[in-house]
């Protein structure tokens, strides 16, 4: 893998200078992907963006933004767990995540009771990421990587387990699209029918265990909300069709990674401040806009009102 001596994405620079914008996105684009660490720092980007675009939808449809967060803590204590006893952190990382998905949905089966169980679960895996990482002899950057995400850190394995796992999700969210949908849009009715509601719960949540495992590579931890959330809420409030919001959260979540790492490559700030700034700015914009609508909405029907 090759590196630019300027290179630091969110690094200190090796040296005061660094690549210039030419304001010729194709020659900025050639610039770019020169590299191979850019060019898997695209790819896997763009897969977990898409999975997690796909992901997220169900994930604001089901209410599970906190459940998310949750997961992705209990991936931290997992992989600082593994750090510990030198072992690879994304194993962990998997493991604990899926084994957090499991208990929140074996034990929290009325809202109220997973909110207080997922809060539950949270303090305990907060505590045992300190705990493993005091025990820890030395300075683990695995461990902390997993906090902020390690672009570049990503090789060509990576690729390809990134491409079977997000394959992997989408097919099984393919498998179970329509009554999944159904039994999120209306879970008493859909139960009714006959969906096996709790076992699709089971399923979603492992499926977003395995898509919180991806996008910490991009975005870490602490900032899985950039690409799992912020693009189905955004979608949510531009469309309330199904297909078009899921659309539009898969573009979303392109559109702030490759904008997110485009940005990046030339200025020496973080990533995951770029893709979250992104979103957050996006997102901010949307909702004035449409708090905006609403009132011309009422200011004309009041006027209209006065006219009768």
């Amino acid at each position: 893998m090759t590196f630019p001596p300027f290179f630091s994405f969110g690094l200190p620079l090796a040296s005061s200078e660094g690549p210039n914008f030419s304001w010729n996105l194709l020659v900025d684009l050639q610039d770019m992907f020169q590299y191979d660490f850019m060019i898997h720092a695209f790819l896997v980007g763009t897969i977990i963006a898409v999975v997690a675009g796909v992901v997220g939808y169900f994930v604001v449809l089901r209410g599970l933004a906190f459940a998310s967060h949750t997961l992705a803590n209990i991936g931290f204590a997992g992989a600082a767990g593994a750090v510990l006893i030198g072992v690879s952190p994304v194993a962990g990382l998997l493991t604990f995540t899926l084994a957090g998905a499991l208990g929140i949905s074996l034990f929290g089966r009325r809202l109220s009771q997973r909110d207080v169980f997922v809060g539950i679960i949270l303090a305990l895996a907060l505590g045992l990421g300190f705990l493993f990482i005091s025990l820890y002899q030395g300075y683990s950057t695995d461990a902390y990587s997993v906090l902020f995400g390690e672009i570049l850190g990503i090789t060509a394995q990576d690729v390809v387990v990134a491409l079977i796992v997000g394959a992997i999700t989408l097919l099984a969210l393919a498998v179970f699209y329509r009554p999944l949908l159904f039994a999120s849009l209306d879970e008493e009715a859909a139960r009714a029918r006959g969906v096996p509601v709790r076992f699709l719960a089971i399923v979603f949540l492992l499926l977003l265990a395995l898509t919180i495992a991806e996008a910490v590579q991009i975005v870490g931890v602490l900032l899985i909300f950039a690409l799992l959330v912020t693009p189905a809420a955004i979608a949510e409030q531009l469309t309330s069709r199904p297909v078009a919001t899921l659309v539009l959260s898969v573009s979303l979540a392109l559109l702030f990674t490759w904008g997110g790492l485009f940005v990046a490559y030339y200025l020496p700030y973080p990533l995951g401040f770029f893709i979250t700034s992104l979103s957050f700015a996006t997102y901010l914009i949307v909702w004035l806009a449409k708090s905006q609508l609403r009132q011309l909405k009422r200011v004309q029907t009041t006027l209209e009102g006065e006219r009768v």
